[in-house]
């Protein structure tokens, strides 16, 4: 595997250029020009050359774009500001225009393959009503080997960092993967009386107990042992990047692992675009355009990170069995007591299924009743807990009042 991260550059260095050359020949073919007529042919090369070029892999977090929200019923002003920074992570805050005090509330990216903007869309309706921050995670091929390991350990950490970073009284939002590391961190800063511990904790459609409704993808967990991963996924960074050196397990093998979950979904999505592209769609086909420009922007995970997710998470459950530890230390989640506790699942979750984020409620029976809230949105998947429609208008105004009530 040392050498498969080469070969993918090699053909990435090889076909980069033809799609940017297809990208810039689709307007000009697909372009109506004045006393010719319109050619169903030309239309069709226009929309071939467009999906070829659109199937180019990019490795850049794209901007999130989000420059104002409707607060209140008017329209505020929205600036980027950088409040904390390792090598490994930006602590992101949306700032406001506005003197009005909101719950601070630090919402965890998966470090899954993809960056921080896939949660565009949960950032933008959590800042009707909050002042929010985000982990902006950095792509572990840029990150130089001289700043070390990044497993486990070092997440929960950069948590604990961002919590006292941002202050008391804050709340947190974990969605998917994170949500093991997020429970740690609350229940180390408890266990240490830390002022800055969170007032609240959501854990959305994460693995906390894959022992329950087992899914695919626990399944393929636990197929192999770890020196499989290790020795079949795990590859070395090419040296002409920032991260020469460093094992990471790639974004684009990543991408193919979900890609192929749901292949004929993506295919019907390009062939799609293709139709709507040669009858002059231009909005839906723009949709498509917009998802997958997000979807191909890849990000590379620290090997020592993605192994022992693997084994910690899906093959050891040490965190339901009471067996996790945080450096050395064992993590006790009785320990948790003042941080309220909202658990949200999705009906059609096939990555993690109905049952094992709803785990935490019993692992932290030190919460008392009033401060725990579940809730099983119906008719969603995996991305329709935390995107879209339903997100906005169920699961959204259950977190927001479930944020307020325990926000003082």
């Amino acid at each position: 595997m040392t050498n498969i991260y080469q070969a993918y550059q090699q053909y990435a260095d090889a076909t980069d250029p033809l799609r940017a050359s297809a990208r810039a020949a689709a307007p000009f073919l697909g372009h109506s020009w004045p006393g010719f007529p319109s050619s169903l042919t030309l239309r069709k090369m226009s929309a071939a050359y467009e999906v070829f070029a659109r199937t180019q892999l990019t490795h850049v977090r794209p901007p999130f774009d989000i420059d104002s929200v409707e607060d209140g019923g008017r329209t505020v002003a929205v600036q980027e500001q950088v409040v904390d920074q390792t090598p490994f992570c930006t602590l992101l805050r949306f700032r406001k225009e506005t003197a009005a005090e909101q719950p601070a509330v630090l919402l965890v990216a998966p470090m899954s393959g993809h960056f921080a903007t896939l949660l565009r869309g949960t950032v933008k309706t959590l800042l009707r009503d909050h002042d929010v921050y985000i982990t902006d995670w950095h792509n572990a091929r840029d990150i130089s080997l001289e700043h070390g390991r990044f497993g486990l350990d070092e997440y929960v950490s950069h948590l604990i960092r961002f919590l006292q970073t941002i202050g008391p009284g804050a709340h947190i939002v974990a969605v998917c993967q994170p949500t093991v590391a997020a429970i740690t961190a609350v229940a180390v800063m408890a266990e240490d009386n830390d002022a800055a511990q969170p007032r609240s904790m959501t854990l959305m459609a994460g693995p906390l107990d894959t022992r329950v409704n087992p899914t695919t993808v626990n399944e393929l967990a636990k197929s192999k042992p770890i020196e499989w991963f290790e020795q079949n996924l795990v590859s070395t960074v090419p040296a002409r990047h920032p991260g020469g050196g460093r094992r990471v397990y790639p974004g684009f093998m990543q991408l193919a692992a979900f890609m192929n979950m749901n292949i004929n979904r993506h295919v019907d999505a390009f062939r799609n675009l293709y139709n709507y592209l040669i009858e002059g769609e231009s909005e839906k086909a723009e949709a498509i355009k917009v998802f997958y420009e997000e979807y191909f922007a890849m990000s590379d995970l620290p090997a020592e990170f993605y192994l022992e997710t693997v084994r910690i998470v899906f093959q050891e459950h040490a965190l339901p069995l009471g067996l996790l530890e945080y450096k050395g230390r064992p993590v006790n989640l009785k320990a948790i007591r003042r941080t309220a506790l909202f658990t949200v699942e999705g009906e059609k979750d096939d990555i993690c299924a109905v049952g094992q984020t709803v785990a935490a409620q019993d692992m932290c029976s030190s919460i008392r009743p009033y401060m725990r809230l579940h809730h099983v949105q119906t008719a969603v998947g995996h991305y329709g807990v935390f995107n879209g429609r339903r997100w906005e208008n169920e699961i959204y105004p259950r977190m927001r009042d479930f944020i307020n009530m325990h926000h003082r």
